[in-house]
């Protein structure tokens, strides 16, 4: 659920360019949903990422491990 109150956050101009290029690039819908999802993904590789199950069903997936 997203909530709007009042937050903003600055980033400056020629990155906002550029993160909008790669999201209509990448496919997403607006620039705010890749922020969003690049944002997701940073703090998940540092509260420690994926836990090992989730490795190792990733590894078998990709044929690594059976």
């Amino acid at each position: 659920m997203l909530f709007k109150v009042g937050s903003r956050v600055k980033i400056d101009r020629a990155l906002l360019e550029r993160a909008t290029r790669h999201a209509a690039g990448a496919g997403y819908a607006t620039v705010e949903e890749f922020i969003e999802h690049a944002i997701e993904k940073e703090m998940a590789r540092s509260d420690g990422g994926d836990s090992e199950a989730e490795v190792r069903k990733r590894l078998k997936g990709l044929g690594y491990i059976s």
